[in-house]
């Protein structure tokens, strides 16, 4: 019912920043909280940022990205965004865009409250 398409991920020095798009299709997604995931080799799925479906517009981050990284949303255009600052090579992974599952009430980093996911960006930090 929901497809999204990330994009704007490649290879950037340490230092650096990028601009990840998640663009959706098939219906929109203005009621429900977005938020970027990623995963690098072997490692588990992790919690980068999450962006509520308010008017405010709350936002939340992973420890390890805050201060660095900014999640936001164009609603008009069915589109979230992270701007990632200040990169360094612990950014490697490849990042995926997630749709918050209707009606969770959990915790927001866990994968099991989303029901969309992108097919995920490689991001590449070379030091």
């Amino acid at each position: 019912q929901v497809q999204l398409a990330e994009s704007g991920g490649g290879l950037v020095q340490a230092g650096g920043s990028l601009r990840l798009s998640c663009t959706v299709s098939g219906r929109t997604v203005s009621n429900r909280a977005m938020a970027w995931f990623r995963q690098a080799p072997g490692k588990e799925r992790q919690f980068v940022a999450r962006i509520s479906s308010t008017s405010a517009e709350f936002t939340y981050y992973g420890d390890s990205v805050k201060g660095r990284f900014t999640i936001s949303r164009d609603n008009a255009k069915n589109t979230v965004y992270l701007q990632m600052n200040s990169l360094n090579p612990e950014d490697t992974a490849v990042y995926y865009c997630a749709a918050q599952r209707p009606g969770y009430s959990g915790f927001y980093h866990y994968t099991a409250g989303y029901d969309y996911w992108g097919q995920g960006t490689q991001v590449t930090v070379s030091s």
